[in-house]
């Protein structure tokens, strides 16, 4: 009953972390970039209200509002950016330069991409998989299936899943499980937490 309950509590912990740790950083994020911007352009807004008769508080909500423009016309540029071969040069320096050497950019990257659907997954479906063709499961994803009745599939590290493993196996040591890819990449990236879903569709067939 002990062991029940704290890996329930470590699931819903860690599940808690993964989604809270990219929007904490977000709010971060923009709140630095909001305050950076606005003393920026303080003097702007008090030339304004010098010339313009605005009413008490009026001042600093056009001046929020401005901010947030400019934020949100920053970030679609950006966008607009990255989508040209020499934006995506200009990127793939800063983040082969800076950002990669980041601590956590990695992890912080992937979760995103993961909670927010930013790429069409390559993975067609999850797989509890035999590599050593014994009793020991491994959580996986199959990327391919042959004519040979053999499949190849990528097994990842965690709690890093952008690196890991390809195995071209025997469809009969891989044991497809009705998981979402997303559920089953959290579980990667939470070291294995929250995995009975997975152990339990397994049992079930």
């Amino acid at each position: 009953m002990f062991k029940r309950t704290k890996k329930f509590f470590q699931t819903t912990f860690l599940g808690g972390i993964i989604v809270i740790l990219p929007i904490t950083i977000t709010v971060f994020l923009f709140k630095w970039l909001f305050n950076l911007i606005g003393d920026i352009i303080q003097p702007l807004t008090n030339q304004m209200v010098k010339l313009l008769p605005l009413p008490d508080k009026l001042d600093e909500i056009i001046a929020a509002l401005i901010i947030v423009s400019i934020i949100l016309g920053g970030c679609f540029f950006v966008g607009l950016l990255i989508k040209t071969k020499f934006g995506q040069f200009i990127f793939n320096l800063f983040e082969t330069g800076l950002l990669k050497k980041t601590p956590g950019y990695k992890m912080v990257k992937e979760t995103v991409n993961q909670l927010f659907n930013r790429k069409v997954s390559p993975f067609s479906s999850v797989a509890l998989i035999q590599i050593f063709q014994n009793e020991t499961l491994v959580t996986g994803f199959v990327t391919d299936e042959h004519e040979n009745d053999m499949s190849t599939v990528f097994v990842p590290t965690g709690p890093n899943p952008t690196s890991g493993f390809i195995y071209h196996l025997p469809n009969k040591y891989i044991h497809k499980v009705d998981v979402r890819v997303e559920d089953a990449m959290r579980s990667v990236i939470s070291c294995g937490t929250g995995s009975s879903a997975l152990i339990q569709k397994k049992l079930n067939k």
